[in-house]
C-alpha cells in the first residue's frame, strides 16, 4: 500500500454494537471473529468455523417429492474475545464502554479502546490489540492492557470459556429468510484445562462434526487467571488455536509477533497484486480498500470451503453460499490471485456428486445441477420457486470457469475439474430444455425458470438465464475440443464425444432470446411486459423490502425487480449488444428495480459507467462502496454483504476502467473517469502478467510490472504492451503519436 490506510469508529454511520461486531471482524478463510464487546454479551456473538455446520429438519405444511429434507446452518463457537475482570473485592467490571475502535488495512491489525466500571461506578481503561493469522490459519491472538482510571487498586482477569453463555439467534420471532436460526443439538465440552490452557471441543448431533478451539497464555506468561497490580500498567495476551474438523491434534503454539507479521505480510502481498486506489475521495478511497480487505479475509482457501453470503462475518443467511461466489467475487480473484479462484472453483468439483443427484431428483438422467443455497453441497432451500427454479446458476458456475481458463490458460485445471463441470452442467441445460417451433424454425427454449430477479418466478425463457446456458454450451464445445487434443484419454473417460459437442454447439445457436419490439429491448422473459408495473407511487418506504411485506404471489404479478437481471447479462456479455439498445435497456429496467438485494447496485454502476452515465454511475457507486458502512441494507449485524464487497471492485474495474475481455480472448479497457476524482490506479494479473493500470483526466497508463509483452486494446485501439509504459489518450492516441 502506498501509505497506511485505517478504518476508525468515525468511519462508521451506525455505532449499533451488532453493526460494529460485523464491520470490525476478523477472518481468514478457514474461522472468523466478531469484534464483540469483550466485557458484554449479545445474542450473536462468537467465532465462526468455515464449513463447521449443523443438520435441522426442514417442516413443510405440504410436502412433494425431492424438496430438500434437512437444513444447514453454520455453528456460533464461543467468543474467543471474551473477558472478565474484577477489583480486589472481587466485584465484577460488568459495564463497558466502546471509546474508539481502529482496522489498520494494511497489516490486519485491530486496536480497541474501552471504559470499564463496576456497579460502584469505578472505572478503569482497557485497551486491546487483536490479530488473525493468515499464513498458518489456525491462530488467532489478543492483547489487553489495563489503566487505572477512578479505580487504581489490583485487578483479577480470567480468560476461560464460559460455554453456557454461547447463544445463537433465534428465528422464533423474526419473519427474514436473511437470518440464521436457532441451534438446539449442539454439545460443548472442556478437553483439557490447566493454569495456561484450555482447551475445549464442540461438536454437533446430527452433522457429526466435531471442532477443538485452544486457548493458551503467549509464553508462559499469562496465566488464564491472573492478578496484576494496575500501577505497572499491566498487559496479558493470548492466543487461540481453531482446529479443523473431525480432526484432533496437537498444533505448535504460536506467539504473538508471529501471528502478526504473518499478518502483515500477507497484506504486504494481497496489496500488491490487488491495490485499487482512488485520488480526490478519501472517504471513498477508504471503503474501498475495506471491501477488498474484508473480501480476502472470508474466502475459503482448501478447495473445501467456499464464501458465505456473509462470509465469517455474522450468520445471516446460516453461513450457505451462493451464486454470488462466482457472479461477485471470483472475478476479483480471477484477476487479482488467481490461485484462490482456482480453489473456489474446486470447492464447486467436490460438490459435483451432490449435483448429479439434485439432477436426477428433477428428472434429468444426465448432468448436474448445483445446490441454490449450501454449505456442504446438498440443496438445502425449502421455497423452490426462488432456488431450484433459478438453475441459473448451472451457467454461473461455467461463466466462472471460462473466465478463469481465458485469464489463466490453466490447462491442469481444464484436465483435471473444469471440463468435467462445464460437460455436466451442459448436459443439464440440454436435457432440462427443450426444442419448439416458432416462426418455422426450431429452437431451444428454458421453461419454468427464475432469473436472478427473485421478484420474478416461474417464466418461460428468463433472458439471463437463457444467455448463461448458450455460454455453457459454447464453452463445453470450445474447451472440450481442447481438452479432446490435449489429454484424449480423459476426455474420453468423462463419455464426451465429438458429436455431444457438435450438439452443444448446435443447441447453442438455436437457443431462444425473448425480444420486446415495442421498447426494443431484450425481454426479462416471455411474460414479462403484460404484467402491470408494481405501484412505486402507493408504496410507503417502510414497506421495503417487498419480500418482508408482500406476498410472493402478489409480487410475481407485477413488473417489478428486486435486483439486476437482464442489465445484468448486458455487462457480462457486452459483445451481444450495441450501444443504443443497452442505454433503451438500462433506462427501463433501472425504472423498475427497488435494489432490496445488495447485489444490484454494483451492476448498475458498472453498467452505467460503461455507458459513459457517470453521474448514476458514480451515485450507484457511491451506495455501493459504503453500504455495509452505511448500514444501507439494514442488515449488517448479521453480517457484511459479500456479494456487494465484490461487486464495489467490479464498479470500479469493469465499469469505470470498463475492463473486459473479448471473444478472441484479448485484454480491453474503456475508460471513464467520474468527474468527483482526481484519478484512479489499480492492479490485476492476467496470463501471468502484474499490470498497473493508473487512469486520470484524459489519460490512462498501463505499466506492465511483471510478464511478457502482450496486445492490448483501450478505447477500440490496440497497442503493443511491452516493458515500457504505455500511456494513451482518452481519444486513443499515444502522446507521442
Amino acid at each position: 500500500m502506498t501509505k497506511d490506510i485505517r478504518l476508525k469508529l468515525k468511519d462508521v454511520s451506525s455505532s449499533n454494537p451488532g453493526n460494529l461486531e460485523s464491520v470490525f471482524s476478523f477472518g481468514n478463510g478457514h474461522f472468523g471473529v466478531r469484534a464483540t464487546n469483550p466485557i458484554k454479551s449479545n445474542a450473536i456473538e462468537g467465532t465462526l468455523v468455515n464449513g463447521f455446520f449443523e443438520y435441522s429438519p426442514i417442516t413443510y405444511g405440504e410436502a412433494a417429492a425431492y424438496y430438500p429434507k434437512r437444513n444447514e446452518t453454520i455453528v456460533s463457537l464461543p467468543n474467543l474475545r471474551k473477558i472478565r475482570v474484577f477489583d480486589d473485592s472481587h466485584d465484577e467490571f460488568t459495564h463497558s464502554k466502546l471509546v474508539d475502535m481502529q482496522l489498520d488495512l494494511s497489516d490486519g491489525k485491530l486496536v480497541e479502546e474501552y471504559e470499564l466500571s463496576n456497579d460502584a461506578h469505578q472505572t478503569i481503561k482497557m485497551m486491546v490489540t487483536s490479530a488473525i493469522d493468515q499464513k498458518e490459519v489456525h491462530f488467532y491472538g489478543i492483547e489487553y492492557s489495563f489503566e487505572a482510571g477512578s479505580y487504581k487498586g489490583d485487578i483479577y482477569v480470567a480468560k476461560n470459556f464460559v460455554l453456557d453463555e454461547v447463544k445463537n439467534v433465534t428465528q422464533d420471532d423474526i419473519d427474514d429468510p436473511r437470518k440464521t436460526r436457532e441451534l438446539k443439538s449442539i454439545k460443548r465440552e472442556v478437553v483439557s484445562r490447566d493454569d495456561l490452557s484450555q482447551t475445549i471441543a464442540i461438536s454437533t448431533s446430527e452433522s457429526n462434526q466435531r471442532i477443538e478451539i485452544t486457548v493458551y497464555g503467549f509464553d508462559n506468561n499469562s496465566p488464564l487467571e491472573t492478578k496484576l497490580s494496575l500501577i505497572d500498567e499491566p498487559k496479558v495476551s493470548y492466543g487461540f488455536v481453531v482446529g479443523e474438523k473431525n480432526e484432533s491434534f496437537e498444533f505448535g503454539k504460536e506467539d504473538f509477533e508471529t501471528i502478526k507479521q504473518n499478518s502483515a505480510s500477507f497484506w504486504h502481498d494481497t496489496w500488491e497484486n490487488s491495490e485499487v486506489t482512488i485520488s480526490g475521495n478519501e472517504e471513498l478511497n477508504l471503503a474501498l480498500h475495506y471491501n477488498i480487505f474484508q473480501l480476502n479475509q472470508a474466502t475459503g482457501r482448501d478447495g473445501k470451503t467456499n464464501i458465505a453470503a456473509k462470509g465469517l462475518t455474522g450468520p445471516g443467511y446460516e453461513g450457505h453460499t451462493f451464486w454470488d461466489t462466482e457472479m461477485y467475487m471470483i472475478p476479483y480473484f480471477i484477476y487479482t490471485n488467481p490461485e484462490i479462484a482456482k480453489k473456489l472453483l474446486i470447492y464447486r468439483y467436490n460438490t459435483l456428486d451432490f449435483a448429479r443427484i439434485r439432477a436426477r431428483e428433477l428428472g434429468v438422467n444426465q448432468g448436474a445441477l448445483f445446490a441454490w443455497r449450501s454449505i456442504n453441497g446438498e440443496e438445502t432451500s425449502a421455497y423452490y420457486p426462488a432456488s431450484t427454479a433459478a438453475y441459473h446458476l448451472d451457467g454461473d458456475i461455467a461463466y466462472a470457469i471460462g473466465n478463469y481458463y481465458q485469464a489463466t490458460h490453466d490447462t491442469e485445471f481444464l484436465k483435471k475439474y473444469g471440463f468435467e463441470m462445464l460437460l455436466e452442467t451442459a448436459r443439464f441445460f440440454r436435457e432440462f430444455g427443450t426444442w419448439a417451433q416458432r416462426d418455422g424454425e426450431s429452437v431451444f427454449e428454458f421453461h419454468t425458470v427464475t432469473g436472478p430477479d427473485e421478484y420474478t418466478a416461474m417464466v418461460d425463457n428468463n433472458y439471463f438465464t437463457n444467455r448463461m446456458a448458450q455460454n455453457n454450451f459454447i464453452l463445453a464445445y470450445k474447451l472440450g475440443l481442447i481438452l479432446m487434443e490435449e489429454d484424449p484419454d480423459g476426455f474420453n473417460s468423462l463419455g464426451a464425444s465429438v458429436e455431444e459437442l457438435e450438439l452443444f454447439k448446435d443447441i447453442a445457436e438455436r437457443i431462444y432470446f425473448p425480444y420486446n419490439f415495442e421498447y426494443q429491448i431484450n425481454a426479462q422473459d416471455e411474460t414479462f411486459f403484460s404484467k402491470a408495473i408494481w405501484p412505486f407511487d402507493e408504496t410507503p418506504k417502510d414497506k421495503y423490502p417487498l419480500l418482508l411485506h408482500y406476498h410472493p404471489l402478489n409480487i410475481y404479478r407485477y413488473q417489478v425487480n428486486k435486483q439486476a437481471d437482464t442489465v445484468l447479462a448486458d455487462l457480462l456479455f457486452p459483445e451481444t449488444i450495441d450501444d443504443d439498445q443497452l442505454k433503451r435497456e438500462f433506462d427501463y429496467y433501472e425504472k423498475i428495480t427497488t435494489h432490496d438485494s445488495s447485489l444490484s447496485r454494483s451492476i448498475f454502476s458498472a453498467l452505467a459507467a460503461r455507458m459513459g452515465n457517470m453521474e448514476k454511475a458514480y451515485s450507484y457507486f457511491s451506495d455501493t462502496v459504503r453500504m455495509d458502512l452505511t448500514d444501507l441494507q439494514g442488515n449488517t449485524e448479521d453480517g457484511l454483504h459479500l456479494a456487494n464487497l465484490g461487486g464495489s471492485w467490479l464498479s470500479v474495474v469493469q465499469g469505470f476502467a470498463g475492463m473486459q475481455v473479448t471473444s478472441a480472448g484479448e485484454l480491453k479497457l474503456i475508460p471513464h473517469l467520474p468527474a468527483e476524482w482526481d484519478g484512479f490506479e489499480f492492479r490485476i494479473v492476467f496470463n501471468g502478467r502484474l499490470l498497473n493500470i493508473n487512469i486520470v483526466d484524459g489519460k490512462s497508463t498501463i505499466k506492465l510490472v511483471d510478464g511478457q509483452p502482450m496486445n492490448i486494446i483501450v478505447d477500440n485501439k490496440l497497442y503493443k504492451l511491452e516493458k515500457e509504459t504505455l500511456e494513451v489518450l482518452s481519444k486513443g492516441e499515444q502522446p507521442w503519436d
